[in-house]
């Protein structure tokens, strides 16, 4: 994915998604991030210097930036500065060797986080979610309510207390409520795990869930075999049947 096309894309439905600007004078590897992290539902955009990311992060209020420790035009410490200045918003420092200096200083100016460069996405997608629009409300599908701020959860009204995973599990299937996720994608963002953690573990995990929400026949919580599971209101599991 191009620069110009993420760009395009935030203009579109980008508010349902969270938001991230990466601020980095390699197309390359902006384009690279901005592909995998599109497949997880994430919007992203690109600046290839430190003055076209600050006005990318006025303009398009971005949930999360990443900014590159090779940072031109305006460097990387100055742009965390002037950005943690104007608005609240977490920013990363990409580093490699070498960066050592300059991400104490980045730090200490109010980054949130360093990372790895060449980013990758198992590392980055924790502090997308934490940032993201849908981890700050309050989210419904049918009966079901999940308030993430409060760590609740209401079954018709009743309150189900859920283990800390099981409630992951279940935030990350409302989020993507009547799409299909992955398991590969349940590693990444419930377990964040690149491809250690077992499917059976998942299967566990879903069938408690399913007893403590009372979904006896797997009509919330479908599975799709060889696939992954799907959460589905009530509404479209009704018109599928």
């Amino acid at each position: 994915m191009t620069r110009q096309q993420a760009a395009s894309t935030m203009n579109g439905d980008t508010r349902t998604k969270p938001v991230l600007l990466i601020a980095d004078p390699d197309d390359a590897v902006v384009d690279d991030v901005a592909t995998a992290l599109e497949r997880e539902g994430v919007a992203v955009t690109g600046a290839p210097d430190g003055a076209q990311g600050l006005l990318q992060a006025g303009a398009l209020q971005p949930d999360v930036v990443l900014v590159s420790a090779t940072l031109p035009v305006i460097d990387a410490v100055d742009f965390v500065r002037a950005v943690r200045q104007s608005r609240a918003v977490p920013v990363l420092l990409g580093v490699g060797e070498g960066h050592a200096e300059q991400a104490v200083r980045a730090l200490a100016a109010g980054a949130a986080a360093c990372v790895a460069r060449p980013y990758r996405v198992p590392e980055l997608l924790p502090f997308i979610q934490a940032a993201s629009p849908e981890s700050r409300k309050v989210l419904a599908v049918g009966g079901v309510e999940l308030d993430v701020q409060a760590y609740q959860v209401r079954v018709a009204g009743r309150a189900v207390h859920l283990p800390l995973r099981e409630f992951e599990l279940l935030q990350y299937l409302m989020r993507n409520a009547d799409r299909t996720v992955t398991r590969e994608q349940i590693m990444r963002h419930v377990w964040h795990a690149a491809a250690n953690t077992s499917t059976n573990t998942i299967a566990v995990h879903v069938k408690r869930l399913r007893a403590r929400l009372g979904d006896e026949d797997d009509q919330l919580i479908q599975t799709v075999r060889g696939v992954g599971y799907r959460l589905v209101t009530p509404g479209i599991a009704e018109s599928r049947a």
